[in-house]
């Protein structure tokens, strides 16, 4: 009885651990879940606040608000193609990683672009736009080539599989179709000739086929005696005449 106690008791512990790491990994995944949700409102809500600056405000403060719009639209973009490709391709890790050290310098400048926007010295910050306008164009056009370049695989994996389905298709529908094809004419067997009558009418039930040379022959050959009959000698009169032998 004692074992038996023992071993409900382990059950019991085993249950009881199991269900608190499954308490908490459900609520890692809702918090997870949760800080996700608020990162993706917090940047929904400074993309629009970004949005209206570039619109509303002229100056430098609008043009840093469009630098900082154009460089966030372009990273974001190309790092949900990277992570979507890579799912598929495992030839985009290598990219993967090149986009994480290109993300680096893009953190790096929006943070840069987000103090300025606050700084009151403008005419210093007037100063210093070109340089950061060309930051913001290297670092977008690294990132769109990076995306364009994963885009561009996707089609062409994509066009090659459907020219494959496609020349599967045809030769899927044609042999389907293998009655639509005209058969090749076969030419007809040369007729037998006629049975000739035997010579013999005691012979009536076998038949015989005249050979083809034979049928080829003229008549007139066939009609020809096969050896030519002697002709009578002629008899002169200085010849003697026989003597008929006598009979005793």
């Amino acid at each position: 009885m004692e074992a038996v106690g023992v071993i409900v008791a382990l059950l019991v512990l085993l249950f009881v651990v199991f269900g608190a790491y499954m308490t908490v990994k459900a609520v890692g995944a809702a918090k997870r879940g949760v800080d996700r949700t608020i990162s993706q409102a917090r940047r929904s809500v400074e993309d629009t606040t970004l949005r209206a600056k570039s619109f509303a405000q002229v100056g430098t403060a609008g043009e840093l608000a469009q630098l900082r719009l154009s460089l966030r639209t372009s990273m974001r973009a190309t790092q949900d193609a990277l992570q979507a490709g890579v799912v598929e391709d495992a030839s985009l890790k290598e990219s993967l990683g090149l986009f994480e050290r290109l993300s680096a310098h893009g953190h790096e400048l929006d943070d840069e672009l987000r103090r300025l926007e606050r700084d009151p010295d403008k005419t210093s910050l007037a100063s210093r736009l070109p340089a950061l306008r060309e930051r913001t164009a290297q670092i977008t056009k690294s990132a769109d080539s990076l995306r364009w370049v994963v885009r561009d695989r996707a089609h062409r994996f994509a066009d090659d599989d459907l020219d494959s389905l496609s020349s599967q298709i045809d030769l899927e529908t044609g042999a389907l179709r293998h009655w639509t094809k005209e058969p090749a004419p076969t030419q007809a067997p040369a007729a037998w000739p006629e049975p000739e009558p035997a010579a013999d009418a005691g012979k009536g039930a076998e038949q015989t086929w005249t050979e083809p040379s034979q049928q080829a022959e003229p008549q007139s050959e066939s009609a020809r005696p096969a050896i030519t009959p002697p002709t009578p000698r002629p008899t002169y009169p200085w010849e003697k005449q026989t003597r008929p032998e006598s009979t005793t």
